[in-house]
């Protein structure tokens, strides 16, 4: 009886669209072949080709380029997307972010998708996520390469926010100082590779992390990597004491918990923070955060993903307190470090710097 029904019904659907299709349409004829042209698929590039392509100057340059363009509002950057990979079964625990952006007058813009926190994966032999880059014409729209980069890129254009943030608000340029690192995972290593180019390599590595051991494979790679003696490195066994060695800190954690004390720091540090990036996350106190100079990335994204954001929710801070965005210090409309303040620069990661990131990819890869 169910199944006379559904026949009959679907007779008069066909019968209807029939009466109004054009006749010249045959309504039985597979939609795929009436578009006369398509797009090309987009090149494949993998990791290994990322890699060997791209590197921390590249992102540098870009990504400083890119926050410039993002403060003067040439740059088109949506919220980012999130979304919580519940631990069930075999899936999760993890997180996805997908963010994009595209910067006024350049050929093209990207979407990324990147994943992070999959903490399940060590027991698999794979690292905690991965990425991939969509980089798109922006005269056709139509698709140009995807970049299968396993959070290489991601984590290079996040260290040139942070070599760009010790470049402008650290003290003296950020050249000569001590630079401490509170997490010493693989986003630290690209702050830290990106300090090395800011500086020039005058600069000495103090570390801490959870795990000492971590640290100290930190401290010598990075020390190895940058030409640095040994005698530049110090590993230290708590936050507090990296404080207090510290001028410039970099935290990039979690962000299941506060990580340092305003009382630890020195007169005149700069905190540079890009562990929070959703509002579960929290690196920084508040009592810091609203007794500093602050300085955004975004700030429309650090208000609702950032460390701003558990400032505002507290009530000790809202947006007009937000000294300046990162872009406006590099275009000199607000000053970066004066004297001997404390400056928090709050990283979230904007799709500008995918967007400026995603362009240099194509430019030196799409050719080839």
């Amino acid at each position: 009886m169910m199944t006379s029904i559904f026949r009959t019904r679907s007779s008069i659907m066909l019968t209807s669209l029939r009466r109004f299709a054009p006749r010249s349409v045959s309504i039985s004829r597979p939609l795929a072949t009436v578009a006369p042209v398509a797009f090309p698929p987009p090149r494949l590039f993998t990791y290994e080709d990322v890699v060997a392509n791209l590197t921390v100057e590249d992102g540098l340059v870009a990504v400083e380029e890119a926050f410039g363009a993002l403060a003067r509002g040439e740059v088109d950057v949506p919220m980012p997307m999130h979304i919580t990979v519940a631990e069930k079964g075999e899936s999760g625990p993890g997180d996805c972010h997908i963010k994009g952006g595209y910067v006024l007058g350049s050929p093209t813009f990207t979407v990324k998708l990147a994943t992070v926190s999959f903490y399940n994966n060590a027991a698999k032999g794979l690292p905690p996520g991965s990425g991939v880059f969509c980089v798109v014409c922006a005269e056709t729209g139509g698709p140009l390469g995807i970049f299968i980069e396993n959070r290489y890129m991601t984590d290079l254009r996040t260290g040139a926010a942070g070599g760009i943030s010790l470049k402008y608000c650290g003290e003296n340029g950020g050249v000569g100082k001590r630079i401490g690192f509170i997490g010493c995972g693989a986003i630290a290593r690209n702050m830290c590779r990106a300090s090395g180019v800011v500086t020039g390599g005058d600069m000495e590595i103090v570390a801490y992390d959870p795990s000492e051991e971590n640290a100290r494979k930190f401290a010598e790679e990075m020390a190895a990597e940058l030409g640095l003696p040994a005698s530049a490195t110090s590993v230290v066994t708590s936050a507090e004491a990296l404080c207090g060695e510290s001028s410039t800190i970099f935290t990039q954690t979690p962000g299941g918990s506060t990580v340092l004390e305003r009382g630890w720091l020195n007169t005149g540090a700069t905190v540079i923070a890009s562990g929070s990036d959703q509002p579960t996350k929290q690196e920084l106190p508040v009592d810091l955060l609203s007794n500093c100079k602050y300085v955004s990335d975004l700030t429309g994204q650090t208000s609702k993903v950032g460390e701003l954001r558990s400032a505002i929710e507290a009530g000790a801070m809202g947006v007009e307190d937000v000294h300046a965005e990162l872009g406006e210090i590099v275009n000199g409309v607000k000053s970066g470090r004066e004297g001997d303040e404390i400056i928090v620069v709050d990283l979230t990661g904007t799709g500008a710097q995918d967007a400026a990131i995603g362009q240099v990819a194509w430019d030196k890869l799409g050719q080839k």
